[in-house]
């Protein structure tokens, strides 16, 4: 049962410990990594059989069948997943920045290119599910940024295909080749290359333990987003909240994974009482019961606060992936939030609505690090490049303030590469 739990009573460190998978996967990761790297193609048709099995006879998916998938899926999905492409784009169409440049006096000019990374690993879980959603919040970013090749791998399911939601998805949002692969070998080929997958610029897109850790193995050599960890969600809710729909909120989440994190913060005691009822009520009924309920049980919490406005200081610390604020005028608990991965406003848009359709992207910042980190998005996949001109009179102006800036860190060739240009020709 999700426990009730007094802020004031509290210590906060503690009431908003996350649940961590303790596996001890880096060492087992970082072999299959070397494998990869060694091995190419081969270690990736041995690590299919061995980890999806999967016996595969070759890696990358027709483009007619991406391109056939479209048909094979049912008209309803085809309309979901339409309306939600066109609500991504509308979105992230906003991010695109264009560069800029400054004009001084005495032909001085300076500024900002924007550029796309070239070639883009997208990473997009599989095997028993699929997650069509996940490749639209992925490519189309990528897409709108100009990126010039999107190179997608997702695990094969034991019959070695990929489903057409899948694979619909992918064609519907412009991605250029696909590959059935899945696990830190997918990582690693997309970071390393192998004779068949080609090696990218950035790989982006959310995983297991094990997908999570390659990508922080192979920081450095590639660019990756973010590392994800499991899902979370925080409601802040007032005693006129539907305490059926605040439950069915916090199920969404923890029906992710057993040590996902569902939170109430409220300040009424009420509202604690009859969501802790409803969430059992609802438990029953799920599915993915015993998955949700070891959440629940092991992370979930509802926190009672004095004052809403304590509820999102509180918020803030933690720093969730999911914020919601079930409240009538969210607009006025908004301005006070400071560390959130996406917010939803009011007591009509539960967190789901962001997965698939809204528009903003569901690849966001988990564990604590939107204190520092955003939601994925059309900047993730630029670059940005200065330029500086400066004419020979322009820089005569400033040799001798460069030149003692230099020699006071003690780079006497950086202060004459500036008092050369001074000697007459």
């Amino acid at each position: 049962m999700i426990k009730i739990l007094n802020a004031s009573e509290c210590e906060k460190d503690r009431l908003l410990m996350r649940s961590m998978e303790k596996s001890g996967v880096g060492q087992i990761v970082s072999e299959i990594i070397d494998t990869v790297r060694v091995k190419g193609d081969a270690a990736l048709f041995e690590y299919a059989e061995r980890f999806d099995h999967a016996v595969l006879s070759s890696l990358e998916v027709d483009m007619a069948r991406m391109t056939a998938a479209r048909e094979r899926i049912s008209p309803e999905l085809l309309h979901a997943m339409t309306l939600a492409r066109e609500n991504i784009i509308r979105y992230h169409k906003e991010q695109i920045r264009s560069g800029y440049r400054i004009d001084l006096e005495n032909g001085v000019y300076m500024g900002q290119l924007i550029t796309p990374i070239a070639r883009v690993g997208l990473y997009i879980p599989g095997g028993t599910a699929a997650y069509p959603s996940s490749v639209f919040m992925n490519a189309i970013p990528a897409k709108l940024a100009g990126c010039s090749e999107l190179v997608m791998v997702t695990p094969p399911r034991p019959d070695g295909s990929v489903p057409d939601a899948i694979l619909a998805a992918a064609e519907m949002a412009g991605v250029d080749r696909v590959f059935t692969v899945g696990g830190a070998q997918a990582v690693a080929a997309l970071a390393y290359g192998t004779e068949t997958i080609p090696k990218v610029d950035k790989i982006v897109g959310p995983g297991n333990a094990f997908v999570a850790e390659a990508k922080r193995q192979v920081f450095g050599h590639v660019a990756i987003d973010m590392i994800a960890g499991p899902s979370e969600i925080l409601v802040i809710a007032d005693g006129l909240s539907n305490p059926q729909w605040v439950a069915a909120d916090l199920l969404s989440q923890a029906e992710h994974d057993r040590i996902a994190t569902a939170v109430l913060i409220t300040d009424s005691s009420e509202l604690a009482v009859t969501v802790q009822s409803a969430v059992e009520a609802q438990l029953a009924t799920l599915p993915r019961e015993g998955m949700a309920r070891e959440s629940i049980d092991n992370n979930g919490k509802i926190i009672l606060v004095d004052s809403l406005e304590a509820g999102v200081e509180l918020a803030n610390t933690l720093a969730p992936e999911h914020l919601e604020l079930c409240v009538d005028e969210p607009e006025k608990l908004l301005p006070l939030v400071a560390n959130a991965g996406s917010v939803f406003m009011g007591r009509c848009c539960p967190e789901s609505l962001g997965d698939y359709l809204a528009g903003p992207n569901h690849i966001l910042p988990t564990s604590g690090t939107a204190r520092f980190s955003s939601a994925l998005g059309v900047d993730d996949f630029i670059k940005k490049i200065q330029y500086t001109c400066y004419t020979q009179p322009a820089l005569a102006e400033v040799a001798d303030d460069i030149a003692v800036f230099a020699r006071a860190e003690g780079l006497e060739a950086h202060a004459r590469a500036a008092l050369i240009r001074e000697e007459k020709a």
